[in-house]
């Protein structure tokens, strides 16, 4: 174990969106390759924002995602005593003060400051102030007037801001309640965390934080701050886009490994390498290799990910998840063919899960009817000598191997004289429906000579109706 400490923090205000995920796998990974300790902790100091639905879809979504923490979660709305145990301390040491000045009196100086040109910020009127009235008030922090705050960014290099640009943050509200940039402070101290990585949204506010480290009495970690995801008009990554939500991307059909292999893609590298596992990413993740500029979210290159995963992936882990899918819209696959079979022929095809379970419905369920435009085509009084033939020779096959469907079909053509492009469509549609399956020899393999031979048997029987 290394001493190396890293934390994902999200707030339960809804779902896990893209840029959370990457945030959360590269401390991950990081952690994972350093053998440090991954911390969770969810910020849900938002009261009325923060859901119990948002934080069961946030640890689902990592769970799905394969990214296990080492500690927590823990909450910030059960830390409330520190919180306001540290408020005390600063007002006592003289470095926050209340502020009673009314929201009206804050626009009027904002508006003030803008119409002079200067920037909108609070001017620190309450700042010297010894008297306590009976008022609403707000505690603010006393950000230091001179010199400057810099810090060395592991991605960024250096960056330093003028603490003149800075005003005097709100650690507290008039009901008591502490403010995001106040508590992360206090947590991520508290909790040893000694590299904070996180979107590069944040960089204005590291410049705030750092100088409330060291009014308590903090060490001041280190800091990397990861450029934005953009969408492809590079425009910040929202709805607009397509889905933002990771557990969306599940409900689609994607495989947890192409959206993990995809999101570390955005903004970070290995050579020209593509293709990565996590145990490929474990051992090559580094900080070095994220890039400054912000990424460009791609759906076709995940989806091209996904297809990959999806040809190499084990046929019985797939055929779970596409029978959860069946399952989930009322096909019963228990009396079906093997699922693990099924699968096997259709991974060469699709490029969802959902798409895979499209594919295999024919397989548990018989059609219905059949698609009109194929039906007239394929399925007519002229077929009916083809019909008949495939009921004969598929009824007496006992080897449902592809090698033992293979023969029957050569029979059939010898009997008949018909190459395999004459009958095939026509046993397709008796099967399946419709026009497009997976080859007609894995078909009729998987389905079993009971199936194959009653669904042949009811195509013929539509023939006189």
């Amino acid at each position: 174990m290394s001493d190396l400490r890293v934390r994902f923090a999200p707030s339960p205000t809804g779902y896990l969106h893209i840029g959370g995920a990457r945030t959360a796998l590269f401390n991950y990974l990081l952690a994972q390759k350093q053998q440090g300790t991954f911390v969770l902790r969810i910020e849900d100091t938002d009261v009325e924002r923060s859901t119990q639905e948002s934080v069961d879809a946030i640890l689902q979504a990592m769970d799905w995602l394969g990214l296990s923490y080492d500690e927590g979660p823990f909450y910030q709305s059960e830390r409330y005593d520190l919180y306001k145990s540290k408020v005390s301390e600063l007002l006592d040491k003289g470095l926050a003060y209340r502020c009673y000045c009314t929201p009206e009196d804050l626009n009027a100086k904002r508006e003030a400051a803008m119409k002079s040109g200067g920037k909108p910020r609070y001017d620190g009127t309450c700042r010297e102030r010894t008297d306590q009235p009976d008022m609403p008030f707000v505690v603010r922090f006393k950000t230091p007037q001179e010199g400057n705050t810099s810090f060395v960014d592991r991605i960024k290099g250096a960056i330093t801001v003028e603490n003149e640009e800075l005003d005097d943050l709100i650690i507290q509200r008039t009901d008591g309640n502490p403010t995001y940039n106040f508590v992360v402070v206090i947590d991520d101290a508290e909790m040893g965390i000694n590299l904070v990585l996180r979107g590069d949204d944040h960089v204005n506010n590291t410049v705030r934080q750092i100088p409330m480290y060291k009014a308590l009495g903090y060490e001041v970690p280190e800091f990397a701050h990861v450029p934005m995801i953009l969408g492809a008009d590079k425009k910040r990554l929202s709805k607009r886009h397509g889905a933002t939500s990771v557990m969306v991307y599940r409900e689609m059909g994607y495989l947890p490994e192409a959206m993990v292999n995809y999101l570390v893609r955005l903004g970070w590298s290995s050579g020209d390498e593509e293709i990565f596992s996590m145990d490929d990413l474990i051992e090559k993740f580094s900080l070095d290799n994220v890039g400054r500029s912000a990424g460009v979210f791609n759906p076709d290159k995940l989806l091209w990910l996904n297809e990959h995963y999806i040809k190499t992936g084990d046929p019985q882990r797939l055929g779970g998840l596409v029978a959860e899918l069946l399952e989930g819209q009322g096909v019963s696959v228990n009396d079906g063919p093997d699922m693990t079979a099924v699968v096997t022929t259709l991974q060469d095809r699709a490029k969802t899960l959902v798409e895979m379970a499209d594919g295999a419905r024919f397989y548990f369920e018989a059609p219905v009817i059949y698609d009109e435009k194929a039906a007239a085509k394929f399925l007519n009084e002229e077929k009916s000598g083809v019909l008949e033939l495939l009921i004969k020779h598929l009824g007496e096959l006992t080897d449902y191997t592809l090698e033992g469907v293979e023969g029957a079909f050569k029979a059939i053509m010898d009997e008949s004289g018909l190459k395999l492009g004459k009958i095939g469509p026509t046993v397709r549609v008796a099967l399946t429906g419709g026009t497009v399956s997976p080859g007609i020899y894995d078909v009729v393999a998987v389905l079993g000579r009971d199936v194959v031979v009653g669904r042949l048997q009811k195509a013929l029987a539509s023939l006189s109706i």
